[in-house]
């Protein structure tokens, strides 16, 4: 039986594309379209795994710090 791959090689472009279409995504379901409702599942359920994911990919984003001065957020 075949295993998962664990290793990917997503560019930044490609992962905010896949961002910015679970955003998207988000939106269509928030507002009750009737598109989102052809997708299994309950809505509540859909959004906050949707939140969820977006979330991670959040989590293992590298910000940028400057090293030699001190840092000065805002």
């Amino acid at each position: 039986m075949p295993s998962y791959n664990t290793n990917f090689e997503l560019s930044v472009e490609d992962l905010d594309l896949i961002e910015t279409a679970l955003r998207h995504k988000q939106r269509v379901l928030a507002n009750g379209d009737t598109v989102a409702e052809a997708w299994v599942g309950d809505r509540d359920d859909r959004v906050r795994r949707t939140h969820d994911l977006l979330g991670r990919l959040h989590n293992q984003k590298n910000f940028y710090r400057p090293r030699r001065q001190g840092y000065v957020s805002g």
